[in-house]
Order: C-alpha cells, then structure tokens, then sequence
C-alpha cells in the first residue's frame, strides 16, 4: 500500500482504495447548528458522494438524518457497504460531508477495530498517556488522567503490563482508556469486537456500557454487525444502501431487521 492510499490522524491510519478521491473540504455544503443540551451527536439531511476512478459520482450516503441523546449507548447497524464506517468517520471529522447539517459535542475520539491500529507504545500507562502530550499538563495531572482512564475500562492493573502480552479485548479497553484520558465527551467505536473471542468481546462491552454509567455525560456509538450485542444498547439505527430506514429503541431496531432477515430467507427460499 503506498502513502497516498492513507488518511493519517494521531497515532491511527485508516488504509483507503488508491483510486478513490474525496471532496476537496472547500467544497463542502455541510453546516453546523446549535446543538440541543440534551443531544449528542444529529444530522440533518446528511449527504456524502465521491468520484471513482472513471470519474463518475458515487453517493455513499444519501440523506442521513438522526438523534443520539447524551449518556448514551448506541449501535449502528446495516448491511456490508451500507455506509455504517463512512458515517462514523465523518462524525469523527475525518472525512468531510458533501452537504448537509452536522454537529457532534466535543471533543470526539474515534477507536478502529483493529486495536494494533491504535495501539502504538510499549507499555499500557504509556499508550494511554500518549494523547495527552497536546495538552499543557503536569506530570502529576497526567498520571491522575491515566489512572482514573485504565480504572474506568477496568485495566488498572495492567498499568505496567507491555502491550504485546495484552489480549485483543484488552487492547481494545487500552485504546478505549487512551480516549476517555483525553476526557471525550463523545466515543465513536468501529466493529471493536470484530477480531476478539466471545469473551474479550463481552469484556469490552461492559467495559463501554460502565464507563458511560459512571460518567453520565459520555455518549457512545458503536458500529457493529452482531445482532446480540443490541440487548446492551440504549438506542440503534439501521443502514442500507447509504440511507438512515430507522433509528429508535433497541428493540425497535432488532425486531426490523429479524423482519428483513425472515423476508430475505423466504425469497431464496422460494427459488
């Protein structure tokens, strides 16, 4: 892969088609509004296209329009090539809309789901501390950021542990702590149990699930594909084809898409 075919952000890269271009950002119709107190993240009319390498438009997103209050765990879901990764990095302002209305509170921090990705120093009170350099702090300030980070994901006592011992589920807590160190108000998780075992899957999880509860005013939304994962959500929306069908409750949620999936079955079966 060459160095064109990547977006760089801190210490994360996302890998991208080399043939595919993006929107210059100054040709952005997207706007920001106030956003309601109790909101964490909406999106009116939400639109997103690119040109392919023969040169023609190809709309990702088609009007996207949503609401996730704060203190919040949300999920999105959707088909593969749905739109679910382009929305949640747009949200994390990593790719800019072509038009529409955005707002997100601030700040945001974006967890891929390769936490090697993410991942980067030797140690875990490294890695966490790693994001906080930006910022004008004491070394005291720091390792208090650290510490109540790791004890939010429960990986306290992992503070000296190397990060090549670590499990995928906890390196995924690490990369979780890493963001709630710079205190985020928002957590934008991408397929974070896409690689794990079904124990490190639920591990990480609960792990987001109690950092929310305990703090009250952190708002989370975690794409994901596994449909029993939503019993720990507070609210979903669901995806295809680049277009918002439904957002609301999880069990709204679920209930639509074992409807599709019953659809879907009947219609192959019927070949």
């Amino acid at each position: 892969m060459n160095q064109s075919s990547l977006i760089t952000s801190s210490a994360f890269k996302v890998p991208l088609a080399p043939w595919v271009s993006f929107p210059k950002p100054q040709i952005s119709n997207s706007r920001s509004f106030e956003l309601h107190k109790d909101l964490a993240i909406e999106c009116k009319n939400l639109n997103y296209s690119i040109t392919t390498r023969n040169g023609n438009w190809k709309h990702i997103l088609k009007g996207c329009s949503f609401r996730i209050p704060s203190g919040e765990l949300w999920m999105l879901l959707g088909p593969n090539a749905s739109g679910k990764s382009t929305l949640l990095k747009i949200l994390a302002g990593l790719l800019n809309p072509t038009d529409g209305f955005l707002q997100v509170k601030k700040p945001r921090s974006f967890v891929f789901q390769n936490p090697d990705h993410q991942v980067v120093m030797p140690t875990v009170k490294d890695d966490v501390a790693f994001g906080l350099s930006k910022f004008n702090l004491t070394r005291d300030e720091i390792r208090d950021k650290v510490e109540k980070a790791l004890v939010a994901v429960g990986m306290h006592n992992y503070l000296q542990r190397p990060i090549q011992t670590l499990s995928g589920g906890q390196k995924q807590r690490v990369a979780i702590a890493g963001a709630l160190a710079e205190t985020c108000k928002v957590l934008l998780l991408d397929e974070l149990t896409t690689f794990l075992d079904e124990t490190d899957q639920v591990g990480v999880i609960k792990a987001v699930k109690s950092t929310l509860a305990a703090s009250g005013d952190i708002t989370a939304l975690w794409v994901t594909h596994r449909l029993e994962e939503l019993e720990y959500a507070d609210g979903a929306i669901y995806m295809e084809d680049g277009q918002v069908v439904k957002c609301g409750d999880a069990s709204t949620i679920m209930d639509l898409i074992e409807a599709r999936q019953r659809a879907y079955m009947k219609e192959i079966g019927s070949f």
